[in-house]
């Protein structure tokens, strides 16, 4: 499976089976974990075997049942973590993907207090990622028509449509897609995050799926 299959078959993912994660798998992704950290200056813990931060009401409510791995996403407490954890982060989702594994974003139904999360002095927790082997593997969430997400000044070069395409298969907070991507003139791209929970988040997601689709030797980033 490379990225872009991926991208297409991975649904969010509630329940798990009681199924360790092998030792090979665990190894790739603990040295994506510590390339991301390096390459995006965060503090991304993977936590294994590890029940109680999803042995909680807030849990049961979310109808997540069997998570015993998952990924804490935690960095400086400044303007742009959101939006890096988000990037990483999906940069891990996918790659778990890969490896045969299933996700879930998870911003508030689990447990902070039970969870085992290092949080050092000037950061901050932005959100978690379940992880492990899906009883199932999730559904495909609805989406708006590309015209509603991006703006582009005449014809749509073939490399922003992939990236486009790419972006719309992206998850988003309660699906709420709230983003808009920008052709400027100059051939940059300008990515906003739109008002909604976890909206800066989705911005690092979409930005990720973006490049991938769009290639980034065929652009730059507007400010």
């Amino acid at each position: 499976m490379d990225i872009f299959e991926a991208m297409r078959v991975r649904h969010s993912v509630r329940k798990y089976l009681d199924k360790p994660i092998p030792a090979d798998v665990l190894a790739k992704l603990r040295a994506e974990v510590d390339a991301c950290n390096q390459e995006g200056k965060l503090h991304i813990q993977l936590v294994t075997d590890e029940p109680r931060a999803f042995d909680c009401a807030m849990a049961k409510y979310g109808s997540f049942s069997g998570v015993r791995n998952y990924l804490v996403l935690a960095g400086p407490d400044d303007d742009s973590l959101e939006e890096r954890a988000g990037y990483y982060g999906e940069r891990l989702v996918l790659l778990a993907q890969m490896l045969g594994l299933n996700t879930c974003w998870v911003g508030l139904t689990f447990s902070k207090k039970k969870a085992r999360i290092e949080i050092r002095p000037g950061e901050k927790l932005a959100l978690v990622i379940a992880l492990g082997y899906g009883a199932a593997q999730g559904a495909a969430h609805k989406d708006k028509p590309m015209e509603k997400l991006c703006r582009a000044n005449g014809d749509m070069p073939d490399w922003f449509r992939r990236g486009m395409e790419c972006a719309m298969l992206a998850p988003t907070a309660i699906n709420q897609q709230k983003f808009c991507f920008t052709l400027e003139p100059d051939g940059r791209v300008r990515a906003e995050a739109l008002k909604g929970p976890f909206s800066k988040v989705d911005l690092g997601i979409v930005k990720y799926h973006f490049e991938q689709g769009a290639g980034r030797e065929n652009f730059s980033w507007a400010e």
